[in-house]
Order: structure tokens, then C-alpha cells, then sequence
């Protein structure tokens, strides 16, 4: 679905949006998206690269999941996928919109290959699980992304977390 130059238009989003001091880029290259910089704990702790979004969004009606292949130094990274929410676009109206996420852990010296199943997304904004009345549409997909935060997709601490450089190559994102 996407590898190489189809990251071009994938842009970075620290936690510098929230008053916090990480700092990182994702830039293509020959081998796919490359996320460099600082993880920086107090005032936030995250580093993020997002595609732009998708229009038209994505149809992956037909697939059960997300397939992610990567180099993440042996940390947890959250996928957060972002689609049409079945109530009127009533949730892109929260501050950080609604996300459908779930965290993957990496090896700490070889490329990870993970399969994410659509049911296995759970909502949340802002890191933190919501209860509202929503339901993941695979059908109209408007944005993935991929981070490294000190919380889980459950909204507590993230056990593959740590602080200091990073570099995360993500080589490719495929429907399965």
C-alpha cells in the first residue's frame, strides 16, 4: 500500500504542539520513511510522522488488517489510524480528533513485521480511551500514523518507551 517514495508526503508532529521539547523528522529514503530526533519525556514525549490525508480516503473494505514492516530500536510504537466516524463527523470536532489505535513493539536489532487486524484498533484521543458511540470503518480511511509516546494505546504508561536519540525506519505499510 505504501513503501518507498509513496512516504513522500509524510510530515513530522512532535509534542512540541503541546508545550513539550522532542524534536524529529521523517524524511524517504531509498529504503522508506525515516523518523530521526530527540524524545524528550517532560512536557509531552512523542515523536510522530503522519501521512497527509487521504482524499479520497482509503478503501481497505476489502483487507482485515494493516501489515507494517520496520526498524524500531526494540520500542513500542503506536499506529493510529484516523477514518470517518459514522456520526457526522461529530468527532473530528475534539481537539485531536479521534483515533483508532494499537501499539507495536519492535525488535531491538532486526526489521519487525507486524500484522495489526482492523478489529484490534481500539478508539482513543489524545492517548486516552474513549467510550463514545463510534465504530471503525475500513472503508474510508483519512490518515495513518505512526509514534513513539510515553503512553499505550490503553492510555498508560508505554513499557517499549524511552527517552533520548531515535531513529525508526518504517519500510513499508501493507493491506492484508
Amino acid at each position: 500500500m505504501v513503501a518507498g517514495q509513496g512516504f513522500r508526503e509524510w510530515a513530522s508532529l512532535n509534542d512540541t504542539i503541546m508545550g513539550g521539547a522532542s524534536s524529529a523528522g521523517c524524511r524517504v529514503t531509498d529504503q522508506g520513511l525515516r523518523l530521526e530526533g530527540e524524545v524528550v519525556s517532560e512536557g509531552g514525549g512523542f515523536v510522530s510522522c503522519r501521512s497527509p490525508v487521504f482524499r479520497p480516503p482509503l478503501d481497505l473494505s476489502g483487507f482485515n488488517g494493516l501489515r507494517l514492516t520496520l526498524d524500531g530500536e526494540g520500542r513500542s510504537f503506536k499506529v493510529a489510524v484516523a477514518c470517518r466516524d459514522g456520526v457526522l463527523g461529530l468527532t473530528e470536532l475534539i481537539p485531536g480528533g479521534l483515533r483508532w489505535v494499537t501499539t507495536v513493539a519492535t525488535q531491538p536489532s532486526a526489521t519487525t513485521v507486524v500484522d495489526i487486524p482492523f478489529e484490534q484498533l481500539r478508539p482513543v484521543v489524545r492517548a486516552s480511551p474513549v467510550s463514545l458511540p463510534v465504530r471503525f470503518d475500513p472503508s474510508c480511511i483519512t490518515r495513518l500514523q505512526l509514534l513513539h509516546s510515553r503512553f499505550g494505546d490503553d492510555g498508560q504508561a508505554n513499557p517499549g518507551y524511552r527517552s533520548g536519540p531515535i531513529q525508526m525506519l518504517l519500510r513499508s505499510i501493507d493491506a492484508f
